[in-house]
């Protein structure tokens, strides 16, 4: 079988061939289900083909716990007790680009533009999370696992697409900032919205870092020569929480209102008065307090998930279905003391 690159320019036509058309289905397809089926096996995830599923086999083998052999409504990783987790995958590799010159499509492995040939490529990199709940069954027992793995492949610069960076999150679905961001798109977000859509939780976002996530595994992948540099395994190297960023960082956040940040100060019970001039003004104040009295990350994350949430899911609180409700009720006895 011929081991050449089939030809044809970017914009121009394929040039049919049989022999590549085996090769293809050889690489991509029987070589590919064959190394699938191999992991499976072992991890006991599913066996479909997909690079989201690559997440489910990744978790596996990192934490040790196998799945049950499904696809995405399965539960992802057997733990011990008859406890479970789940894991959802951002894949952010390969996402097409646009030319700002003459706006064509850009693919992530084309360094310049196929039709004008520039350089000035806008890479996109805005893939995210997602978390769907389809009826009240799925949402009473959305705080039922007992972690949540959120995987993300992603460029370590979107701007070069020399090494690819994997990453595997931990996040405990009992923290304020997933609870409370579960009942709020539930009951709120996804009540308001005609398509139903799922959750979508962005990487690195406000949101994301409510949730407390500790870091579990890191890797570094070369396009250029497939080299794997592994910078943080569990066991090996201690958990990496990621912490919010500044906050005045979020002062462009919708979310997070004035009467808001009002709210955080009181529930970290600052002393003085928040500044009313702009978001910015007072997240600046806030900042400073916790810099000052060396606040906790967790415990400045949990409060903030409080002040930014509550408001919103208070007057459903008490229609919750069990066993959310009383773990709710327990989550908010414990943000009051």
């Amino acid at each position: 079988m011929s081991n050449r690159v089939p030809p044809g320019s970017p914009t121009g036509p394929l040039d049919p061939s049989l022999s590549d058309s085996e090769r293809l289905i050889t690489e991509l397809y029987v070589d590919l289900r064959k190394r699938v089926n191999k992991w499976a096996a072992y991890t006991h995830q599913t066996a479909q083909a997909r690079m989201g599923y690559v997440g489910q086999h990744l978790t596996s083998v990192v934490t040790g716990f196998r799945g049950d052999k499904s696809g995405a409504r399965g539960r992802d990783l057997i733990l011990p007790n008859g406890k479970f987790a789940e894991i959802k995958t951002c894949y952010r590799v390969d996402q097409l680009g646009q030319c700002n010159n003459c706006r064509a499509r850009v693919a992530s492995i084309e360094s310049a533009c196929p039709v004008c040939n520039s350089t000035d490529i806008a890479r996109n990199d805005d893939s995210k999370w997602l978390i769907g709940i389809r009826h009240e069954e799925e949402f009473a027992g959305i705080l039922e696992p007992e972690s949540y793995y959120f995987v993300l492949f992603e460029f370590a610069d979107v701007e070069s697409p020399h090494e690819i960076q994997a990453s595997i999150w931990e996040v405990n679905p009992k923290f304020p900032g997933f609870a409370y961001c579960m009942v709020d798109y539930y009951r709120n977000i996804r009540t308001r919205s005609s398509s139903k859509a799922p959750f979508n939780l962005w990487p690195y976002s406000l949101k994301f870092c409510l949730m407390r996530p500790m870091l579990i595994y890191r890797s570094k992948i070369s396009t250029v020569n497939d080299d794997i540099r592994t910078e943080v395994f569990p066991g090996r190297d201690a958990p990496v929480l990621c912490k919010l960023r500044p906050l005045p960082d979020y002062a462009r956040s919708n979310n997070l209102t004035l009467s808001k940040i009002r709210q955080l100060s009181k529930s970290l019970k600052i002393s003085g008065t928040v500044p009313k001039k702009t978001k910015r003004s007072a997240l600046e104040f806030v900042q400073s307090r916790i810099d000052l009295e060396e606040t906790s990350s967790e415990m400045v994350a949990d409060k903030a998930a409080f002040a930014l949430y509550f408001r919103e899911i208070k007057a459903h609180l008490g229609k919750l279905p069990e066993p959310l409700k009383s773990r709710m009720e327990s989550l908010l006895t414990a943000a009051s003391c």
